[in-house]
């Protein structure tokens, strides 16, 4: 399940990709806009920072831009971020990957397989999802895949 902090982290993003070329948006103003704990979304901002999402500029106008082009950040790159591994267990996970405690052997799970391919439809459907489209989406994001 997507975290508070995944969603509102994806919504603030979403944010910045539509100020695209505007001033740096301070955080209050987003938690403001967004009806988000300004607190809340500042430990999120620090986060958003260390993985290089944004860049903070200090002052008076200062605040948060995109590091990068919106069009070039998906969606599924920011979750494993903010959440972790998309894989709904430890032994479907590419990237923190371990044998579930409870299985006695993952090549003869049969659970497993399910898992995985669960783990690969979400990563494509997130992968092809950009902050881009998502600021831009004058139709359901469905329609965008």
């Amino acid at each position: 399940m997507l975290s508070r902090r995944a969603k509102y982290a994806l919504r603030a993003l979403i944010y910045l990709a539509g100020q695209r070329g505007a001033a740096p948006v301070p955080v209050r103003d987003m938690a403001e806009e967004l009806d988000i704990s300004h607190a809340f979304l500042e430990q999120i901002f620090s986060e958003l920072k260390r993985y290089n999402f944004v860049v903070a500029t200090r002052g008076k106008q200062g605040g948060f831009v995109l590091s990068r082009n919106p069009k070039d950040i998906n969606f599924a790159e920011i979750i494993r971020h903010i959440d972790g591994p998309l894989a709904l267990a430890p032994c479907a996970s590419q990237t923190a990957f371990r044998p579930c405690p409870e299985c006695e052997d993952i090549h003869t799970c049969r659970l497993r397989p399910a898992l995985i391919a669960a783990r690969d439809a979400t990563a494509r459907v997130l992968e092809k999802i950009t902050l881009a489209q998502a600021a831009g989406a004058r139709k359901p994001i469905k329609a965008l895949l």
